[in-house]
């Protein structure tokens, strides 16, 4: 195995992982994290190129929920008809990574970028599964718009926040592993 290869098996291997210990409580706790599949979806995009991938996550995903569900006593509120939206939901992090990857520069100026393109993604993606499971749960028949605008707002900060939590520290990482790789470039061409 070449060392591209390597890297690729273990950037997989890392988001996978993060999302299996995170995937149980959405919101997090003072006892839990938040679920970080959001930014796992959209770092997976831009890190690798793989629609393999993106597969793999959703059926992670899907067999994680299934797991806490069944076996770890977590409520299967969520799981309506409207659950089938999470792939859009995810499809859309994982296009907006894809994007990004392609104008990616290594430079501040792209920092904000990718954060803009990050909000963005979020937001699109919450107004899918939101609104989603809003309209298709089978749960609110008779919500008005005012209960719904009062939904979001409970809703919209915790989940934006999730995302947050994982992508802020993931730049940072990514920023330092790039500046030294340049640098140990810079060293051995010099």
């Amino acid at each position: 195995m070449n060392t591209t290869q390597t890297k690729y098996f273990a950037l997989c291997a890392l988001l996978m992982s993060l999302m299996a210990a995170t995937r149980m409580h959405h919101f997090g706790s003072a006892l839990h994290l938040p679920d970080a599949s959001l930014a796992v979806f959209l770092l997976a995009g831009f890190l690798v190129a793989s629609p393999l991938l993106f597969g793999a996550l959703l059926l992670e995903a899907a067999a994680l929920d299934y797991v806490a569900i069944t076996h770890l006593g977590v409520s299967d509120y969520c799981v309506t008809p409207a659950y089938g939206f999470l792939i859009p939901t995810y499809a859309v992090l994982w296009f907006a990574g894809r994007y990004y990857a392609r104008i990616h520069q290594n430079n501040l100026r792209s920092l904000a970028v990718f954060a803009g393109i990050a909000f963005a993604a979020v937001n699109v993606a919450f107004l899918i599964s939101n609104g989603a499971f809003y309209a298709f749960s089978g749960r609110y028949p008779d919500l008005s718009i005012a209960q719904y605008a009062a939904r979001i707002a409970q809703y919209y900060v915790p989940y934006v926040a999730a995302a947050v939590v994982y992508l802020v520290p993931a730049v940072m990482l990514y920023v330092l592993f790039t500046r030294r790789a340049a640098a140990a470039d810079a060293n051995h061409a010099g």
